[in-house]
C-alpha cells in the first residue's frame, strides 16, 4: 500500500492515526511538526500526508503550503486532518493545496476512503 506520513503534535493523535493506517496495509512515518514534517517529506517522499493545522512553530498551513510549492514535493498529496471545524477553515486549507480536509474525531471509513481519493 502507501507510505504515509502523519505531522502532529499529540502523540495519541498519532497513535491513533498509525493504528488505522497499519490496520489497513499502509506504512507509516511521522513527525512532530511543521517543519520536521517539511523535512521529512523533501527526504522520504511519501506517498501522502495527513497535516494536523494547529502545531507550534510551523503550522499546519504553512507546512501545507511549503509542500505544494516546492518542486520536490509539489505531486504529493496532503490531507488536513485537524480539530479545525470551521468553513473558512477548510477553504484556508484547501487554498494552501490540500486534497482534502478531514475533522476530529475521524472514523477509520472516512480516513481509508479519503487517502483512496487523494491517491487516485
Amino acid at each position: 500500500m502507501a507510505k504515509v506520513l502523519i505531522v502532529d503534535d499529540s502523540p495519541t493523535e498519532t497513535y491513533k492515526l498509525t493504528s488505522i493506517l497499519e490496520k489497513n496495509g499502509h506504512e507509516v512515518i511521522t513527525a512532530e511538526n511543521g517543519e520536521q514534517g517539511v523535512a521529512v517529506a523533501k527526504k522520504e517522499r511519501p506517498d501522502l500526508v495527513l497535516m494536523d493545522i494547529v502545531m507550534p512553530g510551523l503550522n499546519g498551513f504553512q507546512a501545507t503550503r511549503q509542500l505544494s510549492k516546492a518542486s520536490e514535493t509539489s505531486h504529493i498529496p496532503v490531507i488536513i486532518v485537524t480539530t479545525k471545524d470551521q468553513e473558512t477553515d477548510r477553504v484556508w486549507g484547501m487554498r494552501q493545496g490540500a486534497k482534502a480536509y478531514l475533522t476530529k474525531p475521524i472514523s477509520e471509513k472516512t480516513l481509508v476512503q479519503a487517502i483512496a481519493d487523494a491517491m487516485a
